[in-house]
């Protein structure tokens, strides 16, 4: 893991390119737009069909002050500055202890940054609280560690479908979902009893 010298040294090379603060050591990520809610479709989507993926997203919003975010609602929100590691380092995202002691998660499962990373990171918010949480643009909500890789990691480049602040949900589908849409053997069915 990289101290905020060190991480400091590396922008300073551009090895890293990164405009926002430093808390302790690790890069401290703050609620940029767009902010996109997630919306309760009352049905099943299908993940391997990304139009039906594409219906859990309300409309983003691009010019939000501040937003309520219910108990068990979940929004995505691009990071307000843009992040660039080169390919001899990832990150980890983690949420700010204050927040996750009010219920608040900002980077669900999903902590790792791939080597090669360019662009605004999005984050996963999961109110897990009992109360209705009110979140304001630009605030603090996560931290970044940089880690360097041990040897020579393998394609390290910017993800084609991440990290461009109008690209915040799921490409799941778009990317893997063919795997998925095989035809199933169809099987008969007893008729036993009839």
């Amino acid at each position: 893991m990289l101290t905020a010298d060190e991480i400091t040294v590396h922008i300073g090379r551009g090895a890293i390119s990164w405009q926002g603060d430093l808390r302790g050591d690790a890069l401290l990520l703050r609620l940029g737009s767009p902010l996109q809610p997630l919306a309760d479709v009352g049905q099943v989507v299908d993940l391997a069909d990304q139009a039906d993926i594409d219906t859990l997203y309300e409309q983003p919003r691009h010019d939000w002050n501040d937003f309520e975010l219910a108990p068990g609602r979940m929004a995505l929100c691009a990071v307000a500055q843009p992040l660039r590691l080169g390919a001899g380092f990832a990150a980890a995202i983690g949420t700010l202890s204050h927040l996750a002691r009010v219920g608040l998660a900002t980077h669900v499962c999903s902590p790792w940054v791939m080597p090669g990373w360019d662009g605004h990171l999005t984050l996963e918010l999961l109110n897990l609280g009992p109360a209705t949480l009110r979140l304001h643009h630009a605030m603090p909500v996560a931290r970044a560690i940089i880690l360097v890789m041990d040897g020579t990691p393998s394609g390290a480049s910017a993800h084609a479908d991440y990290g461009r602040t109008g690209h915040l949900g799921s490409r799941y589908a778009a990317e893997f979902g063919g795997e998925f849409k095989r035809e199933l053997p169809v099987t008969a069915t007893s008729t036993a009893g009839t």
